[in-house]
């Protein structure tokens, strides 16, 4: 069985591969100097901005930010994932893809996924097949008619039928026990059970899970069907039916609709996330090609962080009864870990009674979309309004409530200048500061120690903005993405790098920065697991990062991306690259080659770096051992003393 495409051939693919080629048979691109340029391919514009590096392997987009190497480039706009956009770069060059042997446990697992797709597959073109041609089918098409669908609609999101009886999709698809076992296995049969719950020996074994219903196919990001969303036609119940969990089905990590989107969108600029299927093929009727629902569960962060990889905007649809607003209060809860600086969410909640499925149908697409303008509230609106429902801001206890409940979610957001204007907010509607705020985090902590913690130390808001925003959002580029009508006195106005302090980079961030422009730095570090990394998304990269080169020293960046695609996230992929080009340290190096007077030492940045993340560590320690000395009641004289010694004995 297929095991991973091997890294070496990856590298030696990327080595081989003609980036200019590649991008110049899809988008047709312009000689300027050293490098090439066009039109950016992933989003709207008229004065090229898309940049490719023949000399790097490199494209890189001023406008977007889309950036990668050949793989990558593939993968963006030919839409495929990265194993398949392997196969078809390498078939460019007349190689074919070695693949790794696998464990047999993993090999075990494997050919029973692959199994498992083939049955979806198989069943979701049963499916379809069954809305065009079983005598039952004049129900279902005139359901989905009334409905105002399409065959269009119908045929791009795989609408079916499953027809009214107990073993059509098992006498179409499982001639054999084994074969009926695996439909099982796939959440499309139930086994039968008697009465005291064991299989009756002389009746066939299973049913149809799915009987008389609309079928809506889910797909995977590779476009798979992987399980089905069910609309009964007659009386029976529950109204909508969803595959359970599978091997391959895992409702917490899909959207229904977003490979559908994907397709629809070459560039997604926003999401708009709603509660059913009807809803998401009725906004696609009306030419909004962008709505995802969640599969019968509530709006949870991995939703959020997959929807995140795709678009950096999300807009939250629901109804406006109180189990809309419910929902609404769940996904917001679940999306400010996630709101990185440059990211935005907003809320629209629904005339009672409406749903996005009615209300399209009612005012139409273009309509429905103003109304999305005009309504819906970005996060912060929504946030504090919901908060302060029934409280009176015009009196200190209603101000100290509305301190109470907001802080705490607050601190749930990332470091970043979102993460402080949303802290000044709540000050400017409270009256509180910034030092009174965190107390409030910290007695709100040990009250419910068991809320969820935030990724960075309660209450500390850092007043560093992100130098990417604050600067200027065109970066000067990078030596590899320069051309010869490049020009230092063209580029944007920097102040020199003594001056920079408030765009410093958080520590984390500027370790990989530094790393990324000089990979011997990984040496330095002897034992990277001992760096504070509990909660620290950006410290863990930059530990992965570190072990890489340590292993790897000889990779160059277009491999080091190549390397990422193939073995993390897209989001990290992105982080890396949006370091590589940081002016913080690309600008400070070329400013300190043009000017003898000015210093750039990366080995006491780096250092610098180092002894400030471990400073934050001993400070949270500190804290730490504070708060269980404020905490100590139920401890014995004996105890507290002990604490207090080992707490002086840090403070030394």
């Amino acid at each position: 069985m297929a095991g991973k495409i091997p890294q070496h051939f990856i590298d030696d693919l990327l080595a081989r591969a003609d980036i200019v080629e590649l991008v110049d048979s899809r988008v047709k691109l312009r000689k300027t100097g050293k490098n090439y340029s066009a039109c950016c391919p992933f989003h709207d514009e008229k004065t090229p901005s898309f940049t490719v590096s023949a000399d790097k392997q490199f494209y890189y987009c001023f406008g977007c930010g889309a950036n990668g190497n050949a793989i990558g480039f593939l993968m963006e706009y030919d839409r495929l994932p990265f194993p398949e956009a392997v196969e078809k770069l390498a078939a460019t060059r007349g190689l074919e893809v070695p693949r790794e042997q696998l464990a047999p446990g993993q090999e075990k697992r494997q050919r029973e996924s692959q199994s498992l797709y083939q049955f979806t597959e198989k069943a979701a073109d049963y499916y379809r097949e069954q809305l065009r041609s079983h005598p039952a089918a004049g129900s279902a098409v005139a359901y989905l008619r009334n409905r105002g669908l399409s065959g269009e609609i119908a045929r791009d999101f795989g609408i079916g039928l499953a027809p009214p009886g107990w073993d059509n999709l098992l006498n179409a698809l499982a001639d054999s026990p084994e074969k009926a076992d695996q439909l099982e296995l796939a959440g499309l049969a139930i086994r039968r059970q008697d009465s005291d719950g064991n299989t009756k020996p002389s009746a066939r074994h299973h049913y149809d899970r799915f009987r008389n219903r609309i079928i809506f196919p889910i797909r995977d990001q590779r476009g798979r069907a992987i399980a089905f969303g069910g609309r009964v036609l007659g009386d029976d119940k529950p109204k909508y039916l969803n595959s359970p969990e599978t091997p391959i089905f895992h409702k917490s990590r899909e959207l229904y609709g977003l490979w559908e989107a994907r397709q629809a969108n070459r560039n997604l600029e926003r999401l708009i996330v709603v509660e059913g299927y009807m809803d998401v093929v009725a906004l696609a009727q009306f030419d909004i090609r962008c709505a995802v629902a969640t599969l019968g569960t509530a709006c949870g962060e991995d939703h959020i962080q997959l929807a995140f990889r795709h678009t950096s905007e999300l807009l939250f649809c629901f109804d406006g009864d109180r189990a809309g607003r419910a929902a609404a209060r769940r996904a917001l809860e679940s999306a400010l870990p996630q709101m990185q600086d440059g990211r935005s969410l907003r809320f629209l909640l629904l005339p009672e009674g409406e749903d996005p499925d009615t209300l399209v149908r009612q005012l139409g697409g273009e309509r429905f979309q103003q109304l999305i303008k005009e309504q819906s509230l970005p996060l912060e609106d929504f946030l504090f309004d919901l908060l302060s429902e029934d409280i009176n801001l015009q009196t200190m206890d209603g101000r100290a409530r509305l301190s109470k409940l907001a802080a705490p979610l607050l601190d749930l957001l990332p470091d970043g200048v979102y993460r402080q204007l949303m802290f000044q907010q709540l000050a400017s509607r409270t009256g509180l500061d910034k030092e009174t705020l965190q107390e409030v985090i910290r007695t709100e902590k040990a009250r419910a120690p068991q809320q969820p913690q935030a990724t960075v130390a309660a209450g500390e808001v850092n007043p560093t903005p992100a130098p990417r925003e604050e600067l200027e959002h065109r970066t000067p580029p990078e030596p590899w993405q320069r051309d010869n009508n490049y020009s230092e006195s063209a580029a944007p106005s920097y102040d020199s790098p003594r001056r920079q302090s408030q765009y410093r980079l958080p520590p984390e961030r500027m370790l990989i920065a530094l790393l990324l422009h000089h990979p011997e730095l990984a040496a330095q570090i002897e034992n990277p697991q001992q760096l504070p990394i509990e909660g620290n998304a950006d410290l863990a990269l930059f530990i992965q990062l570190v072990e890489l080169f340590k292993s790897r020293p000889q990779l160059n960046f277009y491999q080091l991306i190549g390397h990422w695609r193939a073995h993390h996230s897209a989001e990290s992929c992105d982080t890396l690259a949006k370091l590589a080009i940081s002016p913080l340290v690309s600008v400070a190096r070329q400013l300190a080659q043009d000017d003898n007077n000015l210093e750039y030492d990366p080995h006491t940045e780096f250092n610098d770096c180092l002894r400030r993340l471990q400073q934050a560590a001993d400070k949270q320690r500190n804290r730490n051992l504070l708060d269980q000395l404020r905490n100590s009641a139920q401890l014995s004289p004996e105890e507290q003393l002990a604490l207090l010694a080992n707490w002086r004995k840090k403070q030394n």
